[in-house]
């Protein structure tokens, strides 16, 4: 019986963890949190409670786990949780202009760095999230 995974994985220059486990059958329920900094920036709970009494149910929930495992780490490299793991870089709203003359003399806008697109995987976690990622196709 697997209790859970655990992987670290590099995205856009940061490390997450993501962490899944099982809290067997007297609680059927398979739990997903993805970290950052020790914050968790998403989750998931599934119930196999409806598939306790079934045979082979350790393999059964072991692919379940794999899964769900699986999915969050497709989530986060897909950008669902940028906006979340990334505050700082999510677009602010405009703020309306103060009524009065216009300031003096403004600095012009930072424009934010370029990221470079690589042709292949600058890490190890990358590596590994990329293999998971084929394995599904």
């Amino acid at each position: 019986m697997v209790v859970g995974f655990n992987h670290n994985v590099m995205y856009r220059g940061e490390v997450f963890h993501v962490q899944t486990e099982d809290s067997g059958v007297a609680n059927p329920f398979i739990v997903t949190l993805l970290y950052r900094g020790g914050t968790i920036i998403a989750s998931r709970k599934t119930s196999y409670a409806d598939i306790v009494a079934v045979s082979g149910l350790d393999k059964v929930v072991e692919e379940l786990m794999k899964e769900q495992h699986k999915e969050m780490l497709r989530r986060l490299k897909n950008g669902e949780f940028d906006a979340r793991a990334f505050p700082a870089a999510a677009p602010q709203p405009a703020a309306k202009p103060a009524a009065g003359p216009p300031p003096a003399a403004a600095s012009p806008p930072r424009s934010p760095s370029p990221q470079k697109k690589q042709d292949k995987p600058s890490s190890l976690d990358e590596v590994i999230l990329d293999f998971l990622m084929a394995g599904d196709k």
